[in-house]
């Protein structure tokens, strides 16, 4: 048996004559916290859909614990960029809407929300709530059915960037108390340096890797580590295609960390 979690080999995945990924491989241990960052149509979300089997027209194969995946695997989570919580139900019955209306009783719902730090907010409705305190729940809603994978596709990129941080933070805390592994699409390169042991960076026309960034750095995260800023400046490369004629981006994360300033570089972000 694999002693990998996910091991991923789509040769070829075409939208009708047009190729939008182009032997993408790779696999994620158990635990890893792995990003996927690249260029808009690069293929990114494509991929996350592969591996909740929400697309299965391509061609081939993708394991999860040795096993092909199937569609509503309790197995794996997936947590939108959009909360999407259903309105006409209270926030203990969107975490545990797996079960149904009823699945809001359920013992593992209130300990989510105690998590997430919503145990007052079990009966309140979505549209009570702000967008960070409703994307918490989206994150409660996505591990009630104890996924060994959950899949994230930029859930942090509708908040503020104070409200982000924060709900990065929590996510790696909660993730590491599960024993949760983390798959996740975002365009932001800070936010994939700090909560990623991997980061995998992606081209496009067709979506392919241009290379795999390792961050061996201790957790808990300084976001003002110098040595995170290096990795930023390695990610930035390679979505550069290599070069370094961008700014000098590391010579500027060098100073804002110098500086004791919080590395926001939004504007190196590659949000297409």
């Amino acid at each position: 048996m694999s002693q990998q979690l996910l091991e991923l080999a789509v040769k070829a995945k075409d939208f009708q004559s047009h190729r939008v990924i182009d032997n993408v491989e790779f696999s994620i241990g158990q635990g890893q916290v792995v990003s996927l960052v690249g260029p808009s149509g690069c293929g990114k979300s494509t991929l996350l859909r592969i591996v909740a089997a929400l697309d299965t027209d391509y061609q081939g194969e993708v394991r999860i614990k040795d096993e092909k995946p199937h569609l509503h695997s309790r197995d794996v989570g997936f947590i939108f960029q959009e909360p999407r919580l259903l309105p006409w139900l209270t926030v203990a019955e969107n975490v545990g809407f797996d079960l149904g209306r009823a699945g809001g009783k359920h013992p593992r719902v209130h300990e989510l929300l105690a998590e997430v730090g919503l145990a007052d907010f079990a009966n309140a409705y979505p549209k009570q709530l702000s967008g960070g305190m409703a994307q918490r729940a989206a994150i409660a809603r996505g591990l009630f059915t104890q996924p060994s994978l959950l899949l994230l596709d930029e859930p942090f990129s509708a908040v503020d960037a104070f409200t982000r941080m924060r709900l990065q933070d929590l996510l790696l805390s909660i993730a590491s108390h599960h024993g949760t592994t983390l798959l996740l699409v975002t365009h932001d390169v800070n936010e994939s340096a700090y909560l990623s042991d991997r980061v995998i960076v992606m081209a496009s026309r067709p979506g392919r890797i241009s290379g795999d960034v390792s961050i061996d750095l201790p957790r808990p995260r300084d976001r003002r580590n110098p040595k995170l800023a290096g990795k930023e400046a390695d990610i930035l490369t390679l979505l550069n295609g290599g070069s370094h004629d961008y700014l000098d981006i590391s010579e500027e994360l060098a100073q804002s960390t110098t500086a004791n300033q919080p590395l926001m570089i939004s504007r190196f972000n590659f949000a297409y």
